[in-house]
């Protein structure tokens, strides 16, 4: 039998692999084109313009009560 003890990763070892990752990725981010930025820029918005048109609709709706609903259709 083998000693695996050595080979385990210990708490200082996953933040420090955290770490690693971390600096990895914002090495590619740095790097990205223009092009890839729009893109991506484009991606959030459309992922977040359904969510938006949803969501803030139910939240007005809960939190305006009937009555100051009332009084803004009347004006």
């Amino acid at each position: 039998m083998r000693d695996h003890t050595q080979y385990t990763r210990g708490a200082a070892s996953a933040a420090h692999v955290c770490g690693l990752w971390s600096a990895h990725v914002d090495a590619l981010e740095r790097h990205l084109s223009a092009k890839t930025w729009a893109l991506r820029a484009v991606a959030v918005v459309l992922a977040t313009y359904p969510i938006a048109r949803i969501v803030i609709p139910a939240v007005l709706h809960a939190v305006v009560p009937d009555v100051v609903r009332t009084v803004l259709n009347l004006i």
